[in-house]
C-alpha cells in the first residue's frame, strides 16, 4: 500500500511544483517536460518486464528493489545539482517504479485467499483515493514552506524515511512468491519501445528551441521504422517461445484495439492538460503553488464520487453510453473552462473555476473506472494478464507524448522574449489554445468508445467463470494505480 501511495503521490506531486523548479534551478522548456515526461517513459517501457521479473525472480525480492530503488533515485532528485541531472534521476525513479508497482497487487493475490482479497482491494482503493488528493496539496504545501530553504527539493526527499521505512517493513512482513509458469523476459522489445518513443519524443520537446532542424523530423520519420521493427520482432517472439513483450494477436479482438486506442488517446490529453494548467495557474496568473493546489481539490473530489458511481451503479444498467457520456462531459467541462478563461482573463478567481473543474472531474470519473473492463471484456482469459499490463503501458505512453506535445500546442503561442507585463496575457492566451486541442481529442475519443462492447462485463454476470469474476477487481485496480 506504501509502495502504492509513493508512486502515485510523485506523479502528481511533481507537477504543482514545476514552476518552482524552472524559476530555482534554471530548467529550460524541454527540460521541465522530461521531468514528467521521462518519468513516465521509463515507467511505460519497464511496466511490463517489471511484472515478470517478479513473476520469475520473486515478487518480494523485485519489490524490494525497486523500493530501495525508488529511493535513491527519489535521494538524486531532491539533491540534483543541475536540471540534467534531475531529468536523469527522474527517469531513473520511473524505471524502479516499474519494478515496484507491479509486484503491489501480485503480492496481494498471492499473499491473500480469494474471500479476503476484497477488503485489501477496498484499503487499495482508498489509497489510491488518498494519493490522488494529497499528492498535489502535498506538492503545494512543500513548495510553499520552503523547508531549511531548499525550495521544491522537499518534494523529492519525503521519501526517503518513507521508503526506508517501507523498505525494513517489506523485508520482515511480506512473504516470497514467484509465478509457477512465468513468461520469458523480452528486452528487445523494451529496447526498441523505448528507442521508438525516444526518437518521437525528444524531438518534439526540443524542436521548437533548435528551430526544428531537419534531423528532428527524420528523427520522428524514423520511430515510425523502429515501431514497425517492433511489430515484426514480436510477431517471431511469439511464433518462436510464445512471450512477446507485446501479444499481438489481441489486436484481433475490435473492442481491444479500440479500447487501446482510446487509453492512447486518453493518456496524451490528460498530460496536455496537467501541465499546462500548473503553468496557467502559477507563471501566468501568478498565483502561489497552494493556491493552485488547493483549487485542484474539487476536481479530484468529482473524480472519486463519480467514479465509484459509474462502476457500482451505472455502467450495469446503461453500459458503454457510461464512457461516452463521460468523455462528453469532460469535453463539456473542457469548452466552460475556455469560455471562463477568455471571459475573466486574468482576474480570474479560484471559486470560478470550480464548475467547469468539477464537470472535467466528474466526466474524467466516468471514463476511467470502467475502461479497463469494457477493454478486456472480450479478450481471452488466459491473456487478461497481458492486456491488462498493455493497456496500463499504452497510457503512460500516451501520457509521455501528450507531455512531449506541450511545447508545440502550449509553447508554440508564447514568444521567446517576454517583457514582464506580456508573460501573463500569452501564457493565458497559449493555455485557451491547448484547452481547444483538448477538447478536441476528447471528441475523438468519444467517437473511438463506439467501438467498445455496449455492455462492457456482461459475459461476467450471470455466475460465470469463477476465475474471471475473481480476476475483475484486480483489473479495476490495476488501472486505478496507474
Amino acid at each position: 500500500m506504501t509502495a502504492a501511495f509513493m508512486d502515485l503521490v510523485d506523479v502528481t506531486i511533481v507537477n504543482i511544483a514545476i514552476p518552482s523548479i524552472q524559476r530555482d534551478a534554471g530548467a529550460s522548456v524541454s527540460q521541465i517536460q522530461w521531468i514528467t515526461a521521462g518519468y513516465a517513459l521509463a515507467f511505460a517501457a519497464g511496466l511490463i518486464t517489471g511484472g515478470r521479473l517478479g513473476d520469475i525472480h520473486g515478487r518480494r525480492r523485485l519489490f524490494l528493489l525497486g523500493i530501495g530503488g525508488f529511493t535513491l533515485a527519489s535521494a538524486l532528485c531532491g539533491f540534483a545539482a543541475n536540471p540534467e541531472m534531475l531529468v536523469a534521476s527522474r527517469i531513473l525513479q520511473g524505471a524502479m517504479a516499474a519494478m515496484m508497482v507491479p509486484q503491489v497487487l501480485s503480492i496481494v493475490h498471492a499473499t491473500f485467499p480469494a474471500h479476503e482479497r476484497g477488503k485489501v482491494f477496498g484499503l487499495f482503493g482508498a489509497v489510491v483515493g488518498l494519493g490522488a488528493v494529497s499528492g498535489p496539496l502535498l506538492g503545494a504545501l512543500l513548495t510553499e514552506w520552503n523547508l531549511f530553504g531548499l525550495e521544491w527539493r522537499p518534494i523529492f526527499l519525503i521519501n526517503l524515511p518513507v521508503g526506508v521505512v517501507a523498505f525494513l517493513l517489506g523485508r520482515r512482513f511480506i512473504t516470497e512468491s514467484r509465478a509457477p509458469k512465468a513468461l520469458k523476459l523480452d528486452l528487445v522489445g523494451v529496447a526498441l519501445v523505448a528507442l521508438g518513443l525516444l526518437m518521437l519524443l525528444y524531438p518534439l520537446t526540443r524542436g521548437r528551441e533548435l528551430g526544428w532542424p531537419l534531423w528532428g523530423h527524420l528523427s520522428m520519420a524514423g520511430s515510425l521504422v523502429v515501431f514497425g521493427a517492433l511489430v515484426a520482432y514480436e510477431r517471431r517472439k511469439a511464433a518462436r517461445d510464445g512471450s512477446p513483450l507485446i501479444e499481438l494477436s489481441l489486436f484481433r479482438v475490435k473492442s481491444f484495439a479500440a479500447g487501446i486506442a482510446v487509453q492512447t488517446v486518453f493518456g496524451i490529453s490528460l498530460g496536455i492538460f496537467f501541465l499546462v494548467w500548473t503553468l496557467y495557474m502559477q507563471v501566468g496568473l501568478g498565483w502561489r503553488p497552494l493556491r493552485a493546489g488547493l483549487t485542484g481539490v474539487p476536481f479530484s473530489i468529482a473524480v472519486s464520487v463519480a467514479a465509484g458511481m459509474s462502476v457500482q451503479k451505472l455502467v450495469p444498467r446503461f453500459g458503454r453510453g457510461v464512457l461516452q457520456a463521460g468523455a462528453l462531459v469532460m469535453m463539456a467541462g473542457v469548452l466552460i473552462y475556455l469560455a471562463e478563461s477568455a471571459h475573466y482573463g486574468l482576474g480570474i478567481a479560484p471559486w470560478q473555476m470550480a464548475l467547469p473543474l468539477v464537470v472535467m472531474g466528474a466526466g474524467m470519473g466516468l471514463i476511467v473506472a470502467p475502461l479497463t473492463d469494457a477493454v478486456l471484456s472480450e479478450v481471452p482469459r488466459e491473456h487478461a494478464g497481458s492486456a491488462s499490463g498493455l493497456i496500463n503501458t499504452v497510457q503512460q505512453m500516451g501520457n509521455a507524448l501528450g507531455l512531449g506535445l506541450v511545447s508545440v500546442l502550449f509553447f508554440g503561442r508564447i514568444g521567446d522574449r517576454l517583457t514582464a507585463d506580456q508573460v501573463g496575457p500569452a501564457f493565458v492566451h497559449a493555455f485557451q489554445y491547448a484547452l481547444g486541442w483538448v477538447a478536441a481529442v476528447l471528441g475523438v475519443i468519444f467517437l473511438l468508445m463506439f467501438a467498445l462492447p455496449k455492455r462492457p462485463a456482461q459475459h461476467l454476470e450471470g455466475g460465470g467463470d469463477d476465475a474471471a469474476v475473481a480476476s475483475l477487481p484486480e483489473q479495476r485496480e490495476r488501472e486505478l494505480v496507474h
